[in-house]
């Protein structure tokens, strides 16, 4: 499959050139944002986790082999790319122990920065936002053309597609859903399982958000939507009073769209219409989400850009900062500025 394919039509008329990301680890750097105040003590052992070229599963094996504890006694908020330099937190059970020596976790991939004590566990999702540093090298860019898309970015943000990292290469995850839902069988191992529900579900949202893009309306409220707030996966019908909320304007407030899981989408007029004629081309994958006991959730359209700046530091690099809400791509903005020439799977 195509990028095109799984991810639909760019927003801002790009790209303006091409570009490569993640050269070396240090050109795509996330830092989790974690709004927890940390008590000093408890029972749980907070670690706060440099990793470079290493996954979040796979470091949490490691701590939790030099900790000489289970792998279910280790928590972490979310996953965060295998190809990058990141950074983030981690908490172990140890209830009635002391902090282990955790010096065989660590060498030049997995270095522990800051341990605190707190009274509970890490929640998956309790992280707020993603910080992230992303170096763009051997540009090959028109700079105005590039410098006029970065301020469009910056005042509208950019179609919230799901990347095509949740794909698969070149959508293989996708295929593999379609093969199960044509049987109406889930794969009985579970990791198996979760990757192509979830690649199954984030399709069918692309394929609505490709459409709502294409016909300019997917950063405009429309009577019939479903309105959320950046960080609330809370929704609330849309009507013409609604439509005019300023809170639009300021990317604070965004339409939304689906999700899929058992029962129609609670959008209604020509929104539950566009939904439905978007899904119908996959059928299969529709009632085989459904059937998995998946709900009908929602999921923002636009995607906000916190606090992007930009800058040069050689002739043919573009260094971007930016945050975004947890669950989104930074790919997602690249995407409308360049081309990543020869890259397919990030």
């Amino acid at each position: 499959m195509t990028e095109e394919q799984l991810l639909g039509p760019r927003a801002h008329g790009g790209p303006c050139g091409s570009a490569v990301l993640k050269a070396v680890a240090e050109d795509f750097q996330v830092d989790e944002v974690l709004d927890i105040p940390l008590s000093g003590e408890g029972e749980h052992l907070w670690l706060w986790v440099e990793k470079r070229n290493l996954n979040t599963e796979e470091a949490a094996r490691r701590i939790a082999r030099a900790a000489g504890v289970p792998l279910r006694s280790i928590s972490y908020a979310g996953l965060k790319d295998r190809q990058a330099l990141t950074r983030q937190w981690f908490s172990l059970h140890l209830p009635g122990k002391a902090d282990p020596v955790l010096d065989k976790a660590e060498d030049e991939t997995l270095k522990i920065l800051e341990t605190r004590r707190h009274q509970r566990k890490l929640q998956r999702g309790a992280h707020s936002a993603n910080g992230f540093t992303l170096r763009l090298t051997q540009l090959d860019a028109d700079r105005g053309e590039l410098e006029a898309c970065l301020e469009r970015i910056k005042a509208q943000g950019v179609p919230n597609y799901f990347g095509l990292q949740r794909f698969g290469f070149e959508g293989s995850n996708v295929h593999g859903a379609r093969e199960y839902a044509e049987r109406q069988e889930l794969p009985v191992q579970r990791n198996l399982r979760s990757r192509l529900l979830s690649a199954g579900r984030s399709y069918l949202f692309n394929r609505v958000l490709a459409e709502r893009v294409g016909n300019g309306s997917w950063r405009q409220a429309q009577v019939g939507d479903l309105l959320a707030f950046t960080d609330s996966r809370s929704f609330f019908p849309a009507g013409e009073a609604e439509c005019l909320d300023p809170r639009l304007a300021i990317l604070d407030l965004h339409p939304t769209g689906p999700l899929w899981g058992a029962g129609e989408s609670p959008a209604s007029g020509e929104v539950q219409v566009l939904e439905a004629e978007a899904v119908a081309a996959e059928p299969a994958i529709a009632k085989w989400l459904a059937e998995a006991g998946m709900k009908h959730e929602r999921r923002i359209l636009r995607l906000p850009i916190g606090g992007l700046s930009w800058h040069y530091p050689g002739p043919d690099i573009l260094q971007l900062e930016f945050v975004l809400p947890t669950g989104c791509f930074a790919t997602a903005v690249v995407r409308e500025l360049v081309s990543l020439a020869g890259q397919t799977d990030i």
